[in-house]
């Protein structure tokens, strides 16, 4: 997906002092190094909201910054966990403190509108702390212009675009992990980086309504998908691009404003 320049990553910093000038939208991506199966690579949940975020930002004349690629410690419920090898994940306070650094960097620099653009389930919470926290920093600075906006690419998509993925039926975002809408995505917009001969077809992960720590890793499938990711398509994922990316950058402009604020 070619995208204009929005890459605070590849501008000069004469082009990001012009640019934050205009009082652009900042998104700021949030991701893990996590398990994703046999078949997509460990940075997928960087990949797929650098890449939404970099196509939202192109619509509504915004900047991304360079993503946090490492999140907060994979849940089996949600990502399968934390003991698989190659997930690096940070403990909730370091994650926070950086989250709320950059946050606190960003606004030193002049933004003042800033979006968490997540794309890890686990990092959620965290991100309303680093937030919180950066807030009231600012706060104490004087500076009452800020605004956060913290969203989950995936909760833009609609009932229409789930019939899409799911025409069986939609079984959780929690158990999608690596299943069918990521896979749909990678290997609509980084097709060489998917295993296509190893996607797997296991049964979706049956997990009781309780948690215990140390957590019984037995419920969760020895792939580490949480269920199936066999109907996966390019198609599936160009139509969830068509439709969260406009839904997001319309979300967005309503809720700043014009960008002239």
């Amino acid at each position: 997906m070619s995208t204009p320049n929005v890459r605070i990553a590849d501008m000069t910093w004469y082009e990001f002092a012009d640019r934050v000038k205009e009082n652009p939208i900042v998104l700021l991506p949030t991701g893990s190094v996590e398990q994703h199966g046999p078949h997509l690579p460990l940075l997928t949940d960087v990949i797929l909201p650098v890449t939404v975020a970099e196509a939202v930002a192109a619509e509504i004349g915004g900047m991304v910054a360079p993503a946090v690629s490492y999140g907060y410690k994979s849940q089996p419920k949600s990502g399968g966990g934390n003991h698989f090898p190659g997930t690096l994940s940070l403990d909730a306070g370091v994650f926070i403190g950086l989250v709320r650094n950059i946050i606190n960097e960003l606004v030193r620099h002049g933004a003042r509108k800033i979006v968490l653009f997540d794309g890890h389930m686990e990092n959620q919470w965290f991100l309303v702390e680093a937030a919180d926290l950066a807030l009231r920093d600012q706060a104490m600075l004087g500076r009452h212009d800020v605004k956060i906006i913290k969203l989950g690419y995936w909760d833009f998509i609609n009932k229409a675009t789930e019939a899409v993925l799911f025409p069986d039926g939609f079984p959780s975002w929690e158990l999608e992990h690596a299943a069918v809408m990521e896979t749909s995505i990678m290997l609509h917009v980084r097709p060489d980086l998917v295993r296509q001969d190893k996607i797997p077809d296991d049964p979706a992960a049956d997990f009781p309504p309780y948690d215990v720590y140390p957590f019984d890793t037995r419920p969760i499938p020895p792939t580490g998908v949480l269920s199936s990711a066999k109907s996966a398509s390019a198609e599936k994922g160009a139509a969830v691009l068509a439709q969260v990316v406009p839904d997001i950058a319309a979300s967005l402009r309503a809720a700043f404003g014009p960008q002239s604020d």
